[in-house]
C-alpha cells in the first residue's frame, strides 16, 4: 500500500471579505507517494487557493490538512516551515530566482533553513540535479544569462534540493512558450518517477493538464471529476 503524502478532510475556505463566498466547500482528497495528477479549473474557482492549503501557505477557515503524519492545525510558522521546507517542494509560474545569485547559488538558498546539513553533500546534489535538467554547463550563470526556459529549469532543480515528497506547481508553464512548456512537463513527469515524489500541477490549460496525466477538475469548491 502507498504512503499517503498528504490529506485533506473536509476543508473548507472563506476571507473574512466575503465569508459568504466558499473558495474551497468541504474538499476531501489524498495524495499517495509517486502520485501524479493535474487540477485544472478556469480562472478564479480556487485552484491556487487550494495550492497554497495542500502547501501550508493558507490555514483552512474548516476541515484538516495533514502533510504525511503531521496536522497542520495549531503549529506556528516555525513550525510549518519546518514542514515546508522537509517535506514539500514548490514551482511557481514566475521562477522567483534571487537575480544576483548564480543558478547553483539559487538552487541552494532552501538548504539555509538547515545548517546542520552537509554543505559539499548538498552542492554535488545541487550541480547532479542541473545536470539531470541540462544546466551543467549552466551552474554559474545568473538569471539574466539564462532563457526563461532555463530559468524555470533552476526553479524545479530548487524546488528539488531537500529531497521533498511532494511537488507542487502553479500554473508553472505560463511564462514558457509551447516548446519549453511542454519540455517542462516532460522534464516534472520524468522527476516524478526518478525520484518517486508526488506531483501536482495546477493549471488552466488543458492540454498541458491531459500531458500530466490524471486530471482532475475544481468547480463549486469541490474536486469534481477524474479522468
Amino acid at each position: 500500500m502507498s504512503e499517503e503524502i498528504l490529506k485533506l478532510e473536509n476543508v473548507t475556505k472563506w476571507y473574512e471579505s466575503a465569508p459568504e463566498r466558499k473558495i474551497l466547500d468541504g474538499l476531501t482528497l489524498a495524495v499517495n507517494a509517486g502520485e501524479r495528477f493535474a487540477i485544472i479549473g478556469p480562472s478564479g474557482c480556487g485552484k491556487s487557493t487550494l495550492l497554497n492549503v495542500m502547501g501550508t501557505l493558507d490555514a483552512p477557515s474548516e476541515g484538516a490538512v495533514i502533510v504525511g503524519d503531521t496536522s497542520i492545525a495549531g503549529l506556528d510558522e516555525k513550525a510549518l516551515a519546518k514542514v515546508r521546507s522537509e517535506k514539500i517542494g514548490f514551482i511557481f509560474q514566475m521562477h522567483h530566482l534571487l537575480p544576483q545569485c548564480t543558478a547553483l547559488e539559487n538552487v541552494l538558498v532552501p538548504t539555509l533553513a538547515h545548517p546542520g546539513n552537509d554543505a559539499a553533500a548538498a552542492s554535488d546534489r545541487a550541480r547532479e540535479l542541473l545536470g539531470r535538467v541540462g544546466l551543467a554547463d549552466k551552474a554559474d550563470s545568473q538569471p539574466s544569462q539564462l532563457s526563461g526556459g532555463e530559468r524555470q529549469r533552476v526553479a524545479v532543480v530548487r524546488a528539488l534540493i531537500n529531497s521533498p515528497k511532494l511537488l507542487l506547481a502553479d500554473e508553472p508553464t505560463g511564462a514558457l512558450d509551447e516548446d519549453n512548456a511542454v519540455n517542462l512537463i516532460e522534464l516534472l513527469s520524468e522527476l516524478n518517477e526518478s525520484e518517486g515524489l508526488a506531483l501536482i500541477v495546477v493549471t488552466h490549460d488543458r492540454d498541458i493538464a491531459e500531458s500530466v496525466g490524471s486530471v482532475r477538475t475544481l468547480s463549486r469548491g469541490k474536486i469534481e471529476a477524474v479522468s
